[in-house]
């Protein structure tokens, strides 16, 4: 009997997500971070432990203020800036590297900042899916104004998670590197799951995930990719019309259930092209194809290469 699985569960066995912790950051204002662009498959983090820190709007909008306990996500590693606030030249700070990560500071003069930094990291293709998917910087509150049990239940746990890491942080003890970065590892779910129990996620995949009456349909499309789903078939196991739930997919994902459905597919046959002896008949199939012509046309306009093409890439990477 197998075991059973949530749908975020089964994202994160399908695309795995690896954390690492690069910086621990130790400031007096005024302090300035700035992070320019990263690598493709990135998703940046900063987890603020104690004192203020601003966050530049990447539109030119409002500065946002990170204090104690909120955790800052910037998905496709795009380039941003944090600060005191105070608009003063920054301080410069010297990096002193130790056995299990960096720790940067300052001689700054004013208010103390202490700021955990990292990245998560996922590969090809499956950046693009949670790239498309989580497309906006993502801030998860340590103190919101109210809170639902579920919501009190995660936080403790990310808490006592981001207590570790701390604890960690300021030791130099045997296996810390591995172990920080497993914590960082964890730190991706929990944040993920706390965001989907907020009211205030930013449109896309934990949007569509805070619809707890969507629940079902996302358990459906993760858990059973290979079966053709049809629209009507989802919206009866959420007991609501067609409608509705295109609805509600649309404005909580900016796509459609049926574009979820194919990405989850996609990203099926990718790992399963990893086997050198997976045939491409066995791997349409389990991606929910009857026609392996069909699987091939859908692969190469989801992907723009053909499955032999993106077996010979993948092949090419790991030669390098």
């Amino acid at each position: 009997m197998s075991q059973p699985i949530d749908w975020l569960s089964r994202l994160l066995e399908i695309m795995p997500v690896s954390g690492r912790l690069e910086l621990r950051c130790l400031y007096g204002a005024p302090w300035q971070v700035v992070y320019g662009q990263s690598a493709a498959g990135d998703i940046v983090y900063h987890v603020v432990l104690s004192g203020v820190a601003m966050v530049n709007s990447p539109d030119g909008g409002p500065q946002q203020r990170l204090t104690a306990g909120d955790i800052l996500l910037v998905p496709t590693g795009a380039p941003h800036i944090l600060h005191d606030g105070g608009g003063e030249k920054p301080v410069a700070a010297r990096q002193r590297v130790g056995l299990n990560l960096t720790i940067s500071e300052n001689a700054g003069p004013g208010e103390r900042l202490d700021m955990l930094c990292g990245r998560f990291t996922l590969a090809p293709p499956h950046d693009r899916l949670l790239g498309a998917y989580l497309r906006s910087r993502l801030i998860v509150r340590g103190t919101p104004p109210s809170a639902t049990t579920a919501q009190t239940a995660t936080r403790e746990q990310l808490t006592g998670l981001v207590a570790l890491m701390r604890a960690e942080t300021g030791i130099e003890g045997l296996g810390g590197h591995a172990m920080l970065n497993a914590f960082s590892t964890a730190l991706f779910a929990l944040t993920l799951r706390l965001a989907s129990e907020s009211e205030e996620v930013p449109p896309g995949l934990l949007a569509l995930a805070a619809h707890t009456r969507l629940a079902p349909a996302l358990t459906a499309m993760f858990l059973d990719p290979a079966r053709s789903w049809t629209l009507p078939d989802l919206a009866s196991l959420c007991h609501m019309s067609r409608a509705t739930l295109a609805r509600h997919f649309q404005n909580s994902l900016g796509r459609s259930a049926s574009e979820l459905l194919l990405d989850i597919r996609m990203t099926l046959a990718t790992n399963e092209l990893k086997n050198p002896h997976a045939s491409t008949a066995a791997v349409a199939e389990t991606a929910g194809y009857r026609s392996e012509a069909a699987f091939q046309r859908a692969f190469k306009q989801h992907l723009g290469m053909t499955p032999a093409q993106w077996r010979a890439s993948r092949r090419a990477v790991k030669e390098k």
